[in-house]
């Protein structure tokens, strides 16, 4: 018998839910294979429970996710009855961002980690055409986001005399704190990868507005003094608007980016159109005690309940929590099957069958629960 893990599991709503059942899948194959026990408490939570229950989560879940070995979190967010976006708490805020933000906040994950790929026999649906844009071996790179400051630490509000909104502000908040531990873990990471595919360089590139705003000069000042401290390592500063047309044009320069809040999850959801687009792309929100893993496709509704949704993200993140998990509890094999459920992942899209309707049309897709289970095969084997 292996270690037991502390599971919670935050399906969400939407698609968030239905993917969540195909983690629940690849969890039970690498207990069985491995002999590594998961405990899993499973939270409701998003837009969905607040309507029902007047609060976007149960009471006590906040000790919970405190108290677990990893978070795996699904996807939040509920059309608002009258449309015009997600359903909103008392307060103003998305119910469901409890367990996003709040977490984030709360449990100092403070680094959200975006990796990057193009897997061989993905191809990318440009005007609803799968088409190869990219070489795989040219896209192969990690964003870090700055997780809980930014335009996200909620300095601000709407202005209403006379109940008519008329002035909203939002202060953007960057610290040298905040701004050194990130700046940092991008350098280490950077340390420990291949270097570029371009040209094998270890480099490390910050994305900031620093011709305009304060908060960029500040972390790009910040950036300028870490980097010193690592000479191995190529110091790359990018301006926002500019980066985003380079990304597309030349993704084969970057090896590890880092930037602020708001920056960064504007250009990791342009990035994930690299790596096949948004159900292949995972969100790690990570910290010094604590990690939640996520896709980042969101919660879909309108796609939701029809197994036709890509569970590959949602796959993925389980593998970047086992990855996370193993070290900290000294559990080799969940690195090991982390590893083995990339692996796994990466040779169904080789095969190019199953693949669900993002990847590959609507006349050639296949159920979400059918690519799970080509993956469990494969994982299966490896393991």
């Amino acid at each position: 018998m292996g270690t037991t893990h502390s599971v919670v599991l935050l399906p969400g709503d939407g698609a968030g839910a239905e993917v969540a059942r195909e983690a629940l899948r690849v969890l039970e194959l690498v207990s069985q294979k491995t002999g590594e026990v998961f405990e899993i408490e499973e939270i409701p939570c998003g837009g969905r429970y607040f309507l029902e229950h007047g609060r976007d989560w149960p009471e006590g879940s906040e000790e919970k996710c405190r108290a677990a070995d990893v978070m795996l979190l699904g996807a939040v967010g509920w059309p608002a009855a009258k449309g015009g976006g997600p359903v909103t708490m008392l307060d103003g805020k998305m119910a469901g961002w409890s367990p996003v933000i709040g977490n984030r906040v709360k449990l100092d994950l403070y680094a959200n980690i975006r990796p990057v790929k193009l897997y061989p026999g993905v191809k990318l649906r440009i005007s609803g055409v799968p088409t190869q844009v990219w070489a795989p071996e040219n896209v192969d790179m990690v964003f870090i986001r700055e997780n809980t400051e930014g335009l996200y630490a909620g300095m601000g509000g709407i202005l209403a005399p006379g109940g008519r909104e008329v002035l909203a502000t939002d202060t953007r908040v960057i610290t040298r704190a905040a701004s050194e531990r990130v700046i940092r873990l991008a350098f280490e990471l950077a340390m420990k990868r291949r270097g570029a595919p371009k040209d094998g360089k270890k480099r490390v590139t910050a994305i900031v507005k620093n011709n305009v705003l304060a908060g960029c000069k500040l972390f790009t000042n910040i950036f300028v003094e870490i980097g010193a401290e690592y000479p191995e390592v190529e110091k790359d500063i990018a301006i926002v608007d500019a980066l985003t047309q380079w990304l597309i044009t030349q993704p084969e320069h970057y090896d590890v980016l880092v930037t602020t809040n708001m920056f960064g999850d504007i250009v990791t959801d342009l990035a994930s159109v690299l790596q096949g687009g948004m159900g292949m792309a995972v969100g790690c929100n990570v910290g010094a005690h604590h990690g939640m893993f996520e896709p980042i496709h969101g919660s879909a509704p309108k796609e939701a309940g029809q197994n036709k949704l890509n569970p590959m993200a949602m796959i993925l993140a389980t593998a970047e929590a086992l990855r996370w998990l193993g070290p900290r509890k000294n559990a080799p094999e969940l690195e090991r099957a982390g590893n083995a459920i990339e692996e796994a992942v990466k040779r169904v899209c080789a095969q190019g069958n199953p693949l669900t309707f993002d990847l590959v049309g609507a006349a050639k897709a296949s159920s979400m629960s059918a690519v799970t289970t080509a993956i469990l095969a494969e994982l299966a084997n490896l393991l």
